[in-house]
């Protein structure tokens, strides 16, 4: 009998020991300011801090499953952050990546004289993120009439299958790499975020507050894989294209080249941008 209890015993301990802690998931959406986290994946960084990537089509895909607690962290701009505080109160961002340069932008069949003298305007853009706060800074800063703009709510995945049009005015609000294929059917950039200087769009994880204090240790050896993949990518941007082309929309080496232009890192931020992003409420404490 002692011997059937001991066996109990042991073969408890072996299950409870081999048993795996949960894996962190990150939701991403396909953006060149999230390259980092791609070639971490890839390279296998990842894995050994037990997080893995969930892909996902969209910024506002990437909120609403962190929305439903499928997703433990979600790359996101200050849009999604600031949307997803009506139902997370302690939601902040806790590593900064990237700033966009040039990266977030406004295409067009139109140019800006013509879309201000237009009397409808039919506009592609995903809704639910910084897209929208784009679109208004663009028609603001060039003066065109809101009133005439009809807004059509789709993905960045669904707006790159449009065909080119001459028959309307459009407008497309879009992000880098999915530019590169509307640009290839005819449409052409009128604003980024390197000349809309009544916008700043900045990227980073963001979490919960318990989420961070609970998992800090792993967090900041997340922080400091961010940081060692930006470094293995600008020494080494031929390897870092191989290794993360396919979550960015297969672009060539020449459109990865480009689109890396289009940001500015700032996983190290300096003060003098710290205190910018103290007015669009980003918490210097929170910050890995």
């Amino acid at each position: 009998m002692k011997q059937i209890f001991l066996l109990i015993f042991v073969l408890f301990f072996v299950s409870c020991s081999n048993s795996e802690p949960k894996k962190l998931k990150i939701a991403v959406n396909s953006w060149i300011g999230y390259t980092p986290l791609f070639y971490a994946q890839e390279k296998g960084y990842l894995e050994k801090i037990n997080i893995n990537l969930v892909p996902t089509v969209s910024l506002g895909e990437s909120a609403d499953i962190f929305g439903v607690a499928k997703v433990d962290m979600l790359t996101a701009t200050q849009h999604e952050l600031h949307a997803l505080e009506k139902n997370f109160n302690s939601i902040e961002a806790i590593i900064l990546i990237d700033r966009s340069n040039g990266g977030d932008m406004i295409l067009s069949n139109r140019i800006i004289e013509q879309l201000q003298k237009s009397k409808k305007i039919s506009t592609y853009l995903e809704i639910d993120s910084i897209n929208s706060e784009m679109i208004r800074a663009f028609t603001k800063n060039n003066k065109i009439n809101e009133e005439v703009i009809t807004y059509i709510n789709k993905d960045q995945s669904q707006i790159q299958e449009l065909a080119y049009t001459d028959s309307e005015d459009t407008i497309i609000v879009t992000y880098t790499p999915y530019n590169n294929t509307l640009e290839s059917k005819g449409y052409f950039e009128v604003a980024s975020t390197k000349d809309i200087n009544n916008i700043i769009v900045i990227d980073s994880i963001c979490t919960t507050k318990e989420f961070r204090i609970a998992n800090k240790q792993t967090l900041k050896q997340l922080k400091a894989i961010i940081d060692r993949s930006i470094k293995e990518i600008n020494s080494n941007p031929r390897e870092a294209h191989r290794l993360t082309q396919k979550y960015l929309n297969d672009i060539t080496f020449e459109e990865y080249k480009d689109s890396m232009k289009t940001i500015k890192w700032i996983n190290n931020p300096t003060p003098e941008l710290l205190l910018k992003l103290e007015n669009i409420n980003y918490l210097k404490e929170s910050l890995i």
